[in-house]
């Protein structure tokens, strides 16, 4: 997944055509990006594609008001992303994307609907990026007032709200496992930070294939 790149869903679908062409129909492909990345044209040619060929895909579009700094009513003249779904000839789904239990449920039924045989699903998921795009961005340009709206939510702190209430875990129990969570990604940086760089006349170079599988088939 590379979220901002159009370029991943004709992947995906690429991968769902060969293993049709090896008479394999049991799995379904997935993959997300966000509401800038639908305005690629990388991103139009593969939905058309998928349509046509009826592939069993699932697309995850985050609609978080924001492609960079371009707001949304500068990106698309549509009411909402999922209206393109009908153009396409594909099925729509739209989810809370603050809320955990509703992406659960729609991406699975999305999921379920690729499976059976219904062709590609388009999910849109509406949410706020609430920092900048990365840490060189103060986000000076976001609406403040999305931020009071339900949109503004943070899916963390809804989820978690969610945890408790249904008292699968309490709060406790939540601050233990992000302690947890950030020493596992504390010593996994500590140990990349203390690797030797990389050799690139000694390493084994596998673009197209994982190494088993290019020795398996000679493909280099």
């Amino acid at each position: 997944m590379i979220s901002h790149l159009g370029a991943l869903v004709s992947v995906v679908a690429g991968a769902l055509i060969a293993r049709r062409f090896k008479g394999d129909r049991t799995a379904i492909g997935a993959t997300s990006i966000g509401d800038g990345g639908t305005s690629t044209g990388a991103f139009h040619e593969a939905m058309n594609m998928a349509a046509v060929e009826k592939l069993p895909l699932v697309v995850v579009i985050t609609n978080n008001r924001y492609a960079y700094s371009t707001p949304n009513s500068r990106q698309f003249a549509c009411s909402d992303l999922v209206d393109r779904a009908l153009g396409y000839g594909l099925e729509g789904h739209t989810m809370d994307g603050t809320d955990l239990a509703e992406c659960l449920e729609v991406v699975g039924n999305a999921m379920e609907r690729a499976r059976s045989g219904y062709g590609p699903q388009m999910v849109v998921g509406h949410c706020l990026r609430l920092t900048g795009h990365a840490e060189h961005d103060d986000a000076f340009y976001l609406d403040k007032r999305l931020l009071e709206s339900p949109v503004g939510r943070d899916c963390l702190k809804v989820a978690e709200s969610y945890l408790c209430k249904q008292k699968w875990a309490d709060e406790t129990q939540i601050e233990s496992w992000k302690k947890v969570a950030k020493q596992q990604v504390e010593e996994s940086v500590a140990i990349a930070q203390c690797e030797p760089q990389a050799d690139p006349s000694e390493e084994t170079w596998c673009p197209y294939a994982t190494e088993s599988v290019a020795e398996a088939h000679s493909v280099r």
